[in-house]
C-alpha cells in the first residue's frame, strides 16, 4: 500500500476501503478537564472498534474540546473521529482546529451543525453558523484536495515553498427520520456532493423506515458514492424508549419495541438483545457499511455488543500512515 492510495490513511478509511463492515463508538468528553475520564473510556472501546467519535459540546454544554479529547483518545491507542460544529466557531478558527488537529495526526473529521444552543448551558449564548454543515464538508475537501484555505489562499508552510494539505477522511451525518422525509436523501446527496467520504446516521430503531430510505439511497446510486454507517444506540429500558419516542424529534421507535421492553424480565438485557439483533440484519443490507455505535454513558457495554453481533476481533493493525 502507499499513501497516495488513501485520502486521510486513517485506520477507519482503511476498513472500509478493504470492504471490511466498520464499527465506530462514541467518546463524550468530561465538564471538566479530568484527563483519566477520556483515557478510561478510550481503553474500553480500543479494543473494540475502529474508531470512535469525540464529541463537540454535545447537547450544547460545555465540556473539554473534541480537539484537546482527541488528542488523549489518540495516545491511548483508539483513533478519533474529531466532532466539528458550525455552532461554536467561524470558518477561521475551524480551520485553524483542522490543521492543527491534521497536524497531530487526527484524520477522522465529522462536520455537523451542533445541537440547538437553547438544550444547553448557555442558552444566550450567540450561535456562530458563519457556514453550515455541508459548506464545512466542501471547506475541509479544498483544504486537502486543493491546498488552499476558504479564502483561496494556499495552504503553505511559510519556510518552505511546498503546499502543506491536512490528510483529512471526511464524515457528515444523516437522519432518516427527520421531517420532512421527502427531503432526507436529497440532504444527503448535497453532503456527498460537498465532498463526504462516509455518513453515520441518526439512531435507528424502526428497520422498516430504515430500509425504505436505503431503497431510495440505492436508487439514487448515492451508497456506491460514500461509506454509510448505521446508526444504533443499546435501550435501557421501556421508560427510555417511551421518552424518546414522545420527546425526541428526528426518532422512530416503533410500539412493538416498547411492548417487548416492558415484557422483558431484564430491560437492559433486552435492550442490548435488540441492538445485537438490529447490527446482523444491517451486515446483511445493501449499502451499509458498518455500524456507529453509541452506547451513551455505557461505554461498558461496547465490548460485549461487538461480540454478540459478531464483530469481534477487528481486523487486524493496517498500514501507519504519517
Amino acid at each position: 500500500m502507499t499513501e497516495e492510495k488513501y485520502k486521510s490513511g486513517s485506520r477507519l478509511e482503511q476498513v472500509l476501503t478493504s470492504g471490511n463492515f466498520a464499527l465506530t463508538g462514541e467518546l463524550g468528553p468530561p465538564k471538566s478537564a479530568d484527563r483519566e475520564s477520556v483515557e478510561k473510556k478510550a481503553n474500553i472501546l480500543k479494543d473494540s472498534v475502529d474508531a470512535a467519535n469525540i464529541t463537540d459540546n454535545q447537547t450544547a454544554i460545555v465540556r473539554m474540546s473534541s480537539w484537546g479529547a482527541g488528542l488523549i483518545t489518540q495516545q491511548c491507542g483508539l483513533e478519533p473521529v474529531m466532532q466539528i460544529t458550525t455552532r461554536d466557531r467561524n470558518r477561521l478558527a475551524i480551520q485553524s482546529d483542522v490543521i492543527g488537529a491534521a497536524a497531530m495526526g487526527i484524520k477522522n473529521i465529522l462536520c455537523i451543525s451542533g445541537d440547538h444552543h437553547s438544550f444547553g448551558n448557555h442558552p444566550t449564548a450567540k450561535i456562530v453558523h458563519d457556514i453550515d454543515s455541508v459548506q464545512l464538508i466542501a471547506t475541509l475537501k479544498k483544504m486537502r484536495d486543493e491546498k488552499k484555505f476558504d479564502s483561496g489562499d494556499d495552504i503553505r508552510n511559510t519556510k518552505k515553498s511546498d503546499l502543506v494539505e491536512p490528510k483529512i477522511f471526511i464524515g457528515a451525518a444523516a437522519n432518516p427520520f427527520a421531517d420532512p422525509v421527502e427531503f432526507r436523501v436529497i440532504r444527503l446527496a448535497k453532503k456527498i456532493n460537498a465532498g463526504a467520504d462516509f455518513i453515520q446516521t441518526q439512531v435507528i430503531y424502526d428497520m422498516e423506515r430504515f430500509k425504505n430510505w436505503m431503497n431510495e439511497v440505492r436508487e439514487h446510486g448515492l451508497h456506491e458514492k460514500v461509506y454509510i454507517l448505521a446508526g444504533i444506540t443499546p435501550l435501557k429500558s421501556a421508560k427510555m424508549a417511551k421518552y424518546m419516542k414522545e420527546n425526541v424529534s428526528g426518532i422512530s421507535i416503533p410500539d412493538e419495541i416498547v411492548e417487548r421492553l416492558s415484557g422483558a424480565e431484564d430491560q437492559k438485557a433486552e435492550g442490548i438483545n435488540i441492538a445485537v439483533e438490529q447490527i446482523q440484519e444491517l451486515k446483511e443490507m445493501e449499502g451499509v457499511s458498518g455500524v456507529h455505535l453509541m452506547a451513551i454513558g455505557a461505554e461498558k457495554s461496547v465490548p460485549g455488543i461487538a461480540e454478540k453481533a459478531g464483530l469481534l476481533p477487528r481486523p487486524a493493525e493496517y498500514e501507519k500512515i504519517s
